[in-house]
């Protein structure tokens, strides 16, 4: 009896497996999706994964989970991600910080964010709101801030989520365009550092509008500028930092949703058009705007475009600050 070759064999596995395979993916989700963010509750990252979360829940019927995994600067969590089942029940929603920034900032990641990951969908850009402790630094503007810090090097404290985070980065952006020297106060998460912000222990932060617009609009701290290029419609009266003579500044958060590198396109479509459905509908969209998050959905391959670019643009930020982990 003639054996068949080792090679068709394989194929003819392959074969009998694939109608499996594609009943899986057709029938996805049969279980609960487990979606990991990399920070503590409370941050930007957190508010937006659980409104994508609910959101995507109505629309598979089944629970989207989140299940925060903070540590290292979001490298904990990606490297879980990074490391799960390809099969489209884990997913994570990634942020300028987790993947863009932490490639320069941490120099043995044990995963790559860029083919370590499958880019499902941009969520969403958030600019940056510089606010202050009136308590701690009675300043009203942008130009205010800066000549307190030049006439006191270091004296003037900010928070941020960490090493490496968003708001860390964006304030080093400022510090490198203005000239001035601000002393970096880093926590376990942006939740934590606004807590202590409107406490009194630190005096400033420039950071996403979810977290920081509820105590500004409340009296808690004084908002004096926003880090894009134009005035929020949720915030029309914080002037931006470019309108204050920091001409040309621009550090605006962004977030995503990314699965394991290897889910198959099937189920990274299906997810990608839900959100964007979604992020353009009349509940989710205003309520991100009010926030100052604007929806921004689009393709796997423009997310993945957007990743590598700012990998570049925010490395160079990071070695011209010589920016560590420590």
């Amino acid at each position: 009896m003639n054996k068949l070759p080792r090679r068709a064999l394989l194929a003819g596995a392959t074969l009998l497996a694939t109608p499996g395979i594609l009943r899986a993916q057709s029938n996805w989700p049969e279980r609960p999706v487990r979606l990991v963010v990399p920070f503590t509750p409370g941050g930007s990252t957190d508010i937006l994964a659980r409104a994508m979360g609910a959101e995507l829940q109505e629309a598979f019927g089944q629970p989207f989970v989140v299940e925060n995994r903070a540590g290292a600067g979001g490298t904990l969590g990606s490297e879980i991600v990074a490391r799960a089942a390809p099969d489209g029940y884990t997913i994570m929603m990634g942020h300028i910080g987790t993947l863009a920034v932490n490639p320069a900032l941490y120099r043995n990641l044990s995963f790559d964010t860029v083919t370590s990951f499958a880019p499902i969908v941009l969520v969403a850009n958030v600019a940056n709101i510089l606010a202050v402790n009136t308590r701690k630094l009675p300043i009203t503007n942008v130009q205010e801030l800066i000549a307190r810090a030049k006439a006191n090097p270091g004296a003037i404290t900010y928070g941020s989520g960490g090493n490496g985070s968003a708001a860390h980065t964006a304030v080093v952006a400022f510090c490198l365009a203005t000239g001035i020297e601000l002393t970096h106060v880093p926590y376990r998460g942006t939740g934590p550092m606004m807590n202590d912000l409107i406490a009194g222990q630190i005096d400033m932060t420039m950071t996403g509008g979810p977290p920081i617009l509820p105590p500004v609009r409340s009296g808690l701290l004084r908002a004096i500028g926003v880090s894009s290029l134009q005035r929020l419609s949720s915030a029309a009266d914080i002037p931006t930092l470019d309108e204050q003579g920091v001409t040309g500044f621009d550090a605006v958060q962004w977030y995503g949703l990314v699965a394991p590198a290897g889910t198959p396109r099937p189920i990274i479509d299906r997810i990608n058009a839900a959100s964007a459905r979604a992020l353009q509908g009349e509940k989710l969209k205003p309520r991100l705007a009010a926030e100052g998050a604007d929806a921004a959905p689009g393709t796997p391959e423009q997310f993945r475009d957007m990743i590598i670019a700012e990998r570049t643009r925010w490395g160079d930020v990071i070695r011209r600050a010589n920016v560590t982990n420590d």
